[in-house]
């Protein structure tokens, strides 16, 4: 008989992002004494063509409880929708099989919001990590809906509590805890570069550079209400790198409508244009993106580790378009529209005044251990707010 003092937490890692913003909540579950963690892998996270966030979570020691494949090729808005009722139906017969005490969903994802719906259709409580933010294009609408069809908010600072409160959430179920992705920016700060080569390491496509003369790091997904613009708003910060000329390294898009377009367009540009100088990756670990980004002179693209992790590690950052919009923001950031002139401008003031300062608007770097000492009292707390 399962001792009753032990809560079943089930997280579901669908991306590339969602494990490096979960990674060290897992942990600190893993190595709770009244905790015992169940996994799930889906989606993205097992597609070769992406980069297999599986075999990187297999290597960090998690083996999965289930794995489920949810994604509908085609990354348009119709195969986007369908993914969502897919994850749905699967997740509600992998959590009837686990039957956890707790789920936890994370952030903004299509595949958040099919967690949350499954769970919520079978009475499990869910815990919801980094609501109560602002975003630009559907993501918001998602993460605020995710919010209210869960029951505990695990969200990232002050600005955050009072958003989700104000949306009508009992203030006892709203707890600051810092983005646990922060966590690892904190642990690579901590731990430094130790001779990282990502050449030697990842292999990737393109030609290597010497990295102690400075880099960039270029990470930009489509914006699903703009997916039939990607095109046009990819090929404008290609032009701005290949213009500028300076030694980049380049990551694949998420699993979101509009990626087969940018994807499209990255394959074509490097086949019409001669860019030794940009070296293309699909996936790094979390730490070791995290290594590479800090040790970067300039985060190019619109990828929240821009606003989050990289204001903690105080990298400059040029956030490209909508997809960021409204998101609190730290110094770090300069903001700039769909134009390679503007992007190229942007990039060279960054190279010209250097580091910022850390600052803390996502955390402290100790949210992991936070969430799962909340996890391991949290039935307690939601017998109020859920009935069976």
């Amino acid at each position: 008989m399962k001792d009753a003092t032990v809560r079943k937490v089930c997280v579901v890692i669908t991306a590339r992002p969602s494990y490096a913003r979960i990674k060290t909540v897992l942990e600190s579950i893993r190595d709770h004494p009244r905790l015992e963690l169940q996994l799930i892998v889906g989606a993205s996270a097992l597609l070769e063509r992406f980069g297999p966030v599986i075999d990187v979570i297999r290597k960090d020691g998690f083996e999965p409880n289930a794995v489920v494949y949810m994604v509908v090729e085609g990354e348009n808005l119709v195969t986007t929708a369908k993914s969502t009722g897919l994850g749905m139906v699967e997740l509600a017969t992998i959590f009837d099989n686990l039957k956890p005490d707790i789920v936890v969903s994370i952030a903004d994802r299509y595949e958040t919001i099919a967690t949350a719906l499954a769970a919520s259709y079978l009475n499990i409580p869910v815990c919801h990590v980094q609501g109560g933010e602002v975003t630009g294009s559907i993501d918001e609408k998602v993460r605020h809906a995710v919010t209210k069809i869960s029951n505990v908010h695990c969200v990232a600072n002050t600005m955050a509590a009072e958003r989700v409160i104000r949306m009508g959430e009992d203030p006892d179920t709203v707890f600051i805890t810092g983005c646990p992705s922060i966590d690892l920016a904190s642990r690579v700060v901590a731990q430094g570069q130790n001779g990282f080569n990502p050449f030697a390491k990842y292999g990737g496509v393109g030609s290597a550079f010497n990295m102690e003369k400075g880099y960039l790091v270029v990470m930009q997904h489509p914006v699903t209400t703009e997916y039939k613009n990607s095109e046009h708003q990819i090929e404008e910060t290609l032009e701005a790198i290949r213009t500028l000329g300076y030694p980049t390294f380049w990551f694949w898009p998420n699993v979101d409508a509009g990626s087969d377009r940018i994807s499209k367009s990255i394959r074509r540009f490097r086949e019409l244009h001669h860019i030794p100088f940009i070296h293309f990756f699909k996936n790094l670990t979390p730490e070791d993106f995290l290594r590479l980004l800090v040790g970067s002179k300039c985060l190019v693209g619109n990828s929240s580790v821009g606003i989050r992790e990289a204001s903690f590690l105080g990298v400059p950052v040029v956030n490209i378009g909508t997809r960021q919009e409204r998101r609190d923001r730290g110094a770090n950031v300069i903001d700039v529209i769909y134009d390679k002139k503007l992007i190229q401008d942007a990039i060279q003031r960054h190279l010209h005044n250097g580091r910022y300062q850390c600052e803390t608007l996502y955390g402290d770097g100790k949210a992991g251990p936070r969430i799962a000492n909340l996890l391991s009292e949290v039935p307690l707390r939601i017998e109020k707010c859920i009935s069976y």
